[in-house]
């Protein structure tokens, strides 16, 4: 019987910037776009802007200075044969193309080896983690995977992210509501198809 468990944020936590990410050569760029683009950015409604954004850069690229093997910690004394799945996991990240904003969830399923499991909130933070970097969705996707197949050694690894990319959304074709849908299956999801068509109706909501 697989595990199933949804989660829609990470654990609270303070979002302070890195200390080697230079807030003010940030904000120093943030002007000369405003001015760029004609606007002033002594009036009243943008005086603090470039500071604004780059500390929501700093942390939206927090995953950056960061080791997300860290998360992936086998639980001591617990252990579970079975498949386990946690879905509707939250995340954000940036398109290094256009540095546009991307959202959606990220759906995680492991088929555990010898019993070996990790904490479920430890996999919110490992997708957190790759997330909150310069991305494309493909190897946000395949690096998150990756990483769990490795360090954990499971039988199996898939995950499948469904994401909104603001750079399709809000320019270019501008088309919204469109969802991108990537996925990486490793190990046991690969080789049995019973066993990947099973993860993906848990996901899906249709078991």
């Amino acid at each position: 019987m697989a595990t199933q468990n949804s989660v829609t944020e990470t654990d609270e936590e303070t979002q302070a910037g890195p200390k080697n990410v230079d807030l003010d050569l940030i904000a120093r760029g943030v002007r000369m776009i405003l001015e760029g683009i004609g606007e002033d950015p002594e009036r009243a409604g943008l005086k603090r802007t470039p500071e604004r954004v780059a500390e929501m850069y700093a942390e939206l690229t927090s995953g950056m200075h960061e080791d997300p093997k860290a998360h992936v910690e086998p639980l001591p004394g617990d252990t579970h044969d079975e498949m386990v799945i946690v879905k509707d996991i939250s995340i954000a990240s940036v398109c290094e193309h256009h540095l546009a904003p991307f959202v959606g969830r990220c759906h995680i399923a492991y088929i555990p080896k010898n019993g070996r499991i990790v904490g479920l909130s430890k996999l919110a933070r490992l997708a957190e983690s790759y997330a909150r970097r310069l991305q494309v969705q493909e190897r946000l996707t395949s690096s998150i995977a990756n990483t769990l197949y490795d360090v954990l050694k499971p039988l199996g690894v898939m995950v499948v992210i469904e994401a909104e990319h603001t750079c399709m959304t809000l320019r270019g074709v501008r088309k919204p509501g469109a969802i991108t849908v990537t996925s990486c299956v490793l190990g046991g999801f690969r080789k049995d198809p019973r066993t990947r068509a099973e993860a993906m109706a848990l996901i899906k909501g249709n078991v």
